[in-house]
């Protein structure tokens, strides 16, 4: 029953998630954190964090840990076939439908006005993942290091998260930050 309580919670989160695996973090939060309590918000934002730097989709890699998590790999199996389903039939409809259609002006215009949707729910996320990160001036100076470096310079996002990691463990072992 909990494989398949995985599968369908991770269906839900998949076929709701338009625009990629940022956009699918307010989804997962509701579905993960809040109704199923099957991790804390800090939880599914280092699974999400792991699973960026993993190689992979961060949507399935995300459902992989999570699912892992919940019922060992039986249920990472689960939570990843959940995660994935909705999105291949999905584009398996749409790419039947969509070669015909795709230079039709008002076509054009509804995807333009979805990515406009999907830059929103992203910020969303955003949003919600500043309000649990940081929480005091040090993830503040840590998230504008790597905010900076992040829009001047090419680093691979396992690059800061290994920083960021090494940086945790430096200032709560001096103290800086609680242990």
């Amino acid at each position: 029953m909990k494989l398949l309580s995985l599968f369908l919670s991770f269906a839900k989160v998949g076929v709701m998630t338009f625009g990629g695996g940022y956009a699918m973090i307010p989804i997962l939060e509701r579905e993960i954190v809040e109704n199923r309590k099957w991790a804390s918000s800090e939880e599914l934002m280092d699974y999400y964090a792991v699973g960026q730097c993993t190689p992979g989709v961060i949507a399935v890699n995300t459902a992989t840990f999570i699912g892992y998590k919940v019922a060992g790999p039986a249920g990472g199996v689960a939570a990843t076939l959940g995660v994935v389903f909705p999105s291949v039939v999905i584009i398996c409809l749409i790419a039947g439908i969509l070669t015909n259609f795709a230079d039709i002006p008002a076509v054009k215009s509804a995807f333009t006005a979805i990515r406009v949707c999907v830059c929103v729910l992203i910020f969303n996320a955003v949003v919600k993942l500043w309000k649990g990160a940081v929480k005091d001036k040090a993830g503040l100076v840590l998230f504008l290091i790597v905010f900076v470096l992040s829009l001047f310079f090419d680093i691979s996002p396992v690059v800061f998260v290994l920083f960021c990691a090494l940086a945790g463990v430096v200032l709560t072992r001096t103290g800086v930050r609680g242990k």
